[in-house]
Parts: C-alpha cells; structure tokens; sequence
C-alpha cells in the first residue's frame, strides 16, 4: 500500500494503474474509519482491480460553530484499517493541498440540498459536492462509494454525477449497523456511555415508520407523530428533524406511495445523529 498527501503523486499512480487496464474504485472519506467505512472498501475492493480511499477532514463543508477543529483524526490507525482491507493507494491531503488559494470556484447542486440536513447546514452541500468533483477530478475513478446512510449525501452526488456527465459510477452502499441497530458513524464517540445506551432509539423510531406505512398508513404526518413519540422517550434528545420524503427529489411527500425515504437527524449532546431507511409502501 502506498500513501501520499499530494495531488501529483496519486494522480501519476492512478494514471499507472488505468493505463494497465485497471477498473480504479475511490472511497472518499473524512478519516476516523469504522465497519462502515470498511464495508465501503470490501465492496471498492470486489468490484474495481485498483482502490484508493481518501482521508481528508474537508473544512469547506463544516459551519460556523461546528465540530472541524474536533473532528477525531486517528490517521495511523486508519493507515492500519486500510492496509488491512486491500486498498492500494491513500490519498491524505493537507488542506493547502486541496485548497492552495481562496476557493472561488464552487459546484451548487440545487433543489435536493434544501431540504433535510440542507435546512440546518447552510453551505454543507456545497463543501462536500465541491471536495467530490475536486477528489474526481484528481483520482479519475471509474465508481465511487458511498454509504446509504448519508442518504441525501449519496443523492446529491449521484444527481451531482449526472447532471454534470462525469464518467463515474455512484455506487451506494447499505447503512452498516451495530447490534442494536444504531448506525455506525465517526461522530458515534461523542456519545457518552449513557448516551450511547439510549441512542438506539432513532433506528427504533424509523422501524416503528416503516411498520406503520407496511401497514397501510398514508398520512405521513401520523407516521411522523410516530417516530417524533418514540424518539421522545429520550428527552435530552432533540429532535432537529423527521421527514418523509421522495427519495429522487428529497421534497416532503403529501401522501404516501410507493417508495418513500424516511430520515431523521437528533442533536444528543454533543452528537449530531443522522439515519433514514428506504420504504416500499407496496401502493401505487
């Protein structure tokens, strides 16, 4: 495994690499690897000949007040996670790397970037959809992946991808979960050990959805009411949003049919949660 911070050493090696006719898989992350960010490498690893995993805490995405200056960064222990899992390059760039000067050139995906997290992140979507085209733009990859549970993340990119021809695949992978059905994420060690007891709970709420509209219910503002009851027996939870949206335009549906993406985000102390789980309602 090779590793390197710049732009024109990965570039070289990937150029290596598709010139002997190698299918390039890339992994973007932001570090502080876990089961799910391996999942994401095993499937770069099954479908690509050659797989490059980025880790790279990108500030363009991060808020005023957030949490960029806290974020772990345990970049010896992801080196071991990657060299571990078969991945033939690192990409580790510094922030000069990938911003050299003052950044003047931003890529906006409009409309699915309103809603959902967008309410709450002004200017998140444009960081992230931004870092994506630049690591694209560097790595010229034939597939990138992404984890489902950063569902609206994944359907910005995608939309991002096409809008734009970029020659990619967007391939989405399933929320990896722990036994009691949190969902793995780098922000999960905020928690504290009581938190981390109670935070099963969002992922109880989103089935407790997904029963109601498998049976029958239409109104999503019941099944909102629903999940919104559930997630209230925790009450240092607070609730930032719960929504049941169009999984293409990520707009509030008016009555439920067909698939239907339900997604929930919950500041729980220093933790911001984010799930969703995907939805056939069996109806036209």
């Amino acid at each position: 495994m090779r590793v390197t911070g710049t732009i024109d050493e990965i570039r070289q090696w990937t150029a290596q690499a598709r010139a002997a006719g190698k299918r390039i898989g890339l992994v973007p992350t932001m570090g502080a690897l876990h089961v799910g960010h391996i999942s994401l490498i095993e499937a770069a690893a099954a479908q690509c000949d050659f797989v490059v995993v980025s880790l790279f805490v990108n500030p363009a995405q991060f808020g005023p007040g957030e949490d960029f200056g806290n974020y772990p960064r345990p970049f010896e222990r992801d080196l071991a996670i990657c060299g571990q899992h078969g991945v033939d390059v690192v990409f580790t760039p510094d922030p000069l790397e990938m911003y050299p000067r003052e950044n003047l050139t931003w890529v906006h995906v409009e409309g699915i970037t309103k809603n959902l997290c967008g309410r709450s992140r002004p200017g998140h979507f444009r960081g992230v959809t931004t870092v994506c085209t630049k690591l694209f733009n560097i790595v010229w990859p034939d597939a990138a992946f992404f984890g489902q549970k950063d569902a609206q993340q994944a359907i910005v990119i995608r939309r991002m991808v096409a809008d734009l021809n970029m020659p990619l695949e967007i391939v989405v992978c399933p929320t990896v979960r722990e036994g009691d059905g949190l969902a793995v994420s780098s922000r999960n060690q905020y928690l504290s050990e009581q938190q981390r007891s109670e935070a099963p709970v969002v992922y109880e709420a989103l089935q407790e959805g997904r029963r109601m509209i498998e049976s029958g219910a239409t109104d999503p503002g019941q099944v909102r009411a629903r999940i919104e009851a559930v997630i209230g027996r925790v009450p240092a939870m607070q609730i930032e949003y719960v929504s049941l949206v169009d999984p293409e335009t990520l707009e509030n549906v008016e009555r439920i049919a067909g698939t239907v993406l339900i997604a929930v985000a919950v500041r729980f102390g220093l933790a911001r949660l984010i799930d969703n789980v995907m939805v056939d309602s069996g109806r036209p």
